[in-house]
């Protein structure tokens, strides 16, 4: 049987791993392990075991971990509470030591981990058995890999912690043997740095056969070392004298306050290297053409989610290959609460995402020559050159006539992204209608608590009341996200004109796929209807780097690692008071279309890292509580 079938099902021949302290080892499964590694099936089978804790970005960034709800992209319904969503509990300030977080890395990962290792130590080429030594060596540089992997999603989320690489607690084994204590973050980011490139220069960049695809390549080793580095050389964790004094019980500072340039060097030649490998492999950004053969960024930013890598969506990265990964999300987006076509319609999206999305000459709306316009309603419909209908049902009508000026001439990125009252609901055949009591808001926890809802990942034709859904490509990460990656790199690396040139090439890769301007940092005339001119400084091409990331990666996951990276969340509104949108309880509108109150979140200065829970800290002497959270 081959490995990819066993990723996507259940597994079943391995008992399930033991304890819960930290580096604690599984009890002996049924099978004598010697035997699992003379058995091909088996073989694979473990192997699969390893690979089953790769995150699914299509159901537990939303509601397991909470990624896409703790920033300030998506926010669920806070009455689905009642229901067990305490990532809602968070983001209002419920925080502590005692709270559980249903993510459980600390639990799960070192489990994964302790099984990468004996993978890697016990398999052996079975040619009798059609496992050759070259299948056997991919399969040592995917343990590796994710390995390092789950290794650096522990220190993402709990920054400094115990670290013992390559260590398979014995059989016989003590709890001396357990009970370690952290160890300095660049420590550990120095370890998995090596582990990953190393795994990388042992895979293929791309799967020839179509059965490897979703297996470890190359490219998804450099993909996350890129963003590893990049997390490593940012201010939260690079010269950030927060942390001194943080220290373990032996002594030694746990983060280094120490600013270091090196860290941004290394992190854009990471990145470089990624983006060069992925290049010459054929990965590219995806793009659909309109009648006039140009980019068409309606239906390129819709279908991106929607097309298979085998059909040409070679944007994709890093896949996830589990089947209907994606039932939680569109149950809890595209639908709507009289029923007509199923319940859970809460999911929506900040205030501030919507004014993040720049208009459609590219220009943000605070500028004032964007041309934005807030309220009162336009006179009439705006087409532009696309294949899209999903603006009002028709090919290149991109708003009716009578919208809310608000959401009118905005990017494209814009309206495959959010739906807002009077956008088109393709399925139902009409508007959204969001006002109080209306066919989308029965004023219930199940209704647009602020009058939007997320529509970035959901097709258009998807029905939830007959579980009628499109298969659809899912992934942790993209082509996209890595330019941006890089152009923020290289960037803060080197403060010269050189290394903004190059910034901003890599964001006008992803602003021409998006149909907005591009930037330059040569002198632009006034109404150009190509550039935007941007100063030729480090902090503008930042602030052109940050906005960029806020858009064209909304509703991924991605804005929780930003702003914590960034340093950046106390000073974001919508993350430490209160949260505005339009007013659900509005029945016209002149009570609709006002920006009204509809949450009030907490931020504290512990929350960049997670809690260890406090079950752990009391089993194990050595551990020292994340910063600020005693």
């Amino acid at each position: 049987m081959k490995l990819r079938k066993y990723i996507v099902a259940s597994l079943i021949g391995l008992a399930p791993l033991g304890s819960c302290t930290y580096l604690d080892k599984e009890p002996d499964t049924e099978i004598d392990i010697n035997m699992v590694f003379e058995n091909k099936e088996k073989v694979e089978s473990w192997l699969a075991n390893v690979y089953s804790r790769i995150p699914n970005p299509g159901n537990d960034w939303l509601n397991k971990y909470g990624w896409e709800v703790f920033a300030d992209d998506l926010t669920p319904s806070k009455r689905w509470q009642q229901w067990d969503w305490p990532n809602i509990t968070k983001i209002t300030g419920e925080w502590t030591p005692n709270t559980q977080w249903a993510g459980s890395f600390w639990d799960d990962l070192p489990r994964k981990i302790r099984q990468a290792y004996i993978f890697i130590e016990r398999v052996h080429a079975l040619p009798d058995a059609d496992l050759p030594q070259k299948e056997v060596d991919y399969m040592k540089a995917e343990a590796r890999f994710l390995a390092a992997y789950y290794w650096w999603q522990l220190v993402e989320t709990y920054g400094p912690i115990p670290f013992r690489p390559n260590y398979i607690a014995p059989t016989d084994f003590t709890l001396s043997d357990l009970m370690v204590g952290q160890r300095p973050f660049d420590e550990i980011i120095s370890h998995l740095d090596n582990e990953m490139l190393e795994a990388s220069k042992q895979l293929a960049p791309v799967w020839q056969s179509v059965e490897k695809y979703g297996r470890i390549t190359s490219v998804m080793c450099l993909t996350v070392r890129a963003k590893m580095l990049l997390f490593a050389a940012s201010p939260l964790v690079n010269g950030n004298d927060w942390y001194i004094g943080h220290k373990n019980k032996e002594g030694e500072e746990l983060f280094n306050s120490t600013y270091s340039q090196l860290k941004w060097v290394k992190a854009a030649e990471a990145c470089k290297l990624l983006l060069d490998e992925a290049e010459r492999a054929g990965y590219r950004l995806y793009v659909e053409y309109n009648d006039e053969g140009e980019i068409d960024p309606f239906t390129s930013l819709e279908n991106l989610w929607f097309t298979k890598f085998q059909d040409g969506n070679k944007e994709i990265l890093f896949p996830f290959t589990k089947e209907d990964a994606y039932s939680s999300y569109q149950f809890y987006t595209n639908k709507v609460v009289t029923k007509e076509y199923g319940g859970g319609n809460g999911l929506g999206v900040y205030q501030g995402l919507v004014d993040a999305f720049f208009m459609k000459n590219g220009l943000p709306i605070q500028d004032d020559n964007s041309g934005y316009v807030e309220e009162g309603f336009s006179t009439q419909k705006e087409t532009r050159v696309t294949a899209w209908v999903g603006g009002t049902g028709q090919k290149g009508e991109v708003t009716a006539a009578s919208t809310y000026n608000m959401y009118c001439n905005r990017e494209p990125r814009f309206y495959t992204a959010v739906s807002y009252n009077g956008s088109w609901y393709a399925l139902a055949g009409r508007k959204f209608a969001f006002f109080k009591n209306q066919k989308d808001n029965d004023y219930t926890h199940d209704a647009p608590q602020n009058g939007y809802l997320v529509r970035k990942k959901i097709y258009p034709q998807d029905n939830p009341k007959n579980k009628s859904y499109k298969w659809r490509q899912v992934f942790l990460y993209r082509l996209s996200a890595s330019y941006l990656d890089y152009a923020e790199a290289i960037n803060e690396a080197h403060d010269d004109n050189a290394s903004r040139e190059e910034a901003l090439k890599y964001i006008n890769k992803v602003r021409e796929r998006a149909g907005v301007r591009q930037y330059t940092l040569s002198a632009v005339p006034a109404n150009d209807a190509k550039y935007i001119h941007v100063n030729d400084d480090q902090a503008s091409v930042r602030a052109a780097v940050r906005m960029e990331r806020r858009v064209e990666l909304c509703c991924e996951g991605t804005r929780w690692s930003d702003i914590r990276r960034w340093k950046i969340a106390e000073s974001l509104p919508e993350m430490t008071g209160d949260d505005y949108g339009m007013n659900f309880g509005g029945t016209n509108n002149a009570e609709f279309y006002k920006r009204t109150v509809f949450q009030t979140r907490v931020w504290k200065k512990a929350m960049y890292w997670f809690p260890i829970y406090i079950d752990e800290i009391n089993k194990n002497p050595n551990l020292v509580q994340a910063p600020f959270w005693n």
